[in-house]
């Protein structure tokens, strides 16, 4: 019986507008089961497919080919038709960093973790809005059922 062995790798990088691109390779291969009894060989192999699938990872990252957006990820804030969405407005960052820090809430993380952005100035109209709601929320206290 073969043995089945997957390998996958995924990274970020940062790009030039305070955002990121990310690319994830995963690779299923067979390889002879009896690779089992010799340790050094198996995890020869296995070394073998991650360096080439850190090399492809490498180069697609390192290309300045624009991710493709076809389905909508990879979009920063999610942009469409072409055209670059409305940056957020001077009142709706204000009103994020009031909140966020009323919340004592780290803002950096959080926009990053929920938005790929580091600064409430990247997001877009739309998504400022979102997030302005989403800290409202969380600072509203929970009903008892």
């Amino acid at each position: 019986m073969p043995l089945k062995v997957n390998v996958g790798l995924s990274r970020k990088v940062a790009d030039n507008h305070y955002g990121s691109r990310g690319a994830s390779i995963n690779v299923e291969l067979e390889l002879d089961s009896s690779l089992i009894g010799e340790p050094a060989k198996f995890q020869e192999k296995i070394r073998q497919v991650y360096a080439l699938a850190r090399t492809s990872l490498n180069e697609e990252l390192s290309s300045n080919q624009p991710a493709p957006t076809a389905n909508g990820n990879g979009a920063k804030n999610g942009s469409t038709n072409g055209q670059k969405p409305r940056p957020a407005t001077a009142s709706q960052v204000k009103a994020i960093n009031s909140i966020a820090t009323n919340q004592r809430l780290d803002l950096a993380r959080y926009l990053t973790e929920h938005h790929n952005v580091n600064r409430p100035e990247d997001l877009d109209i739309k998504t400022a809005s979102k997030v302005i709601d989403a800290l409202k929320a969380a600072a509203q206290p929970r009903g008892t059922g």
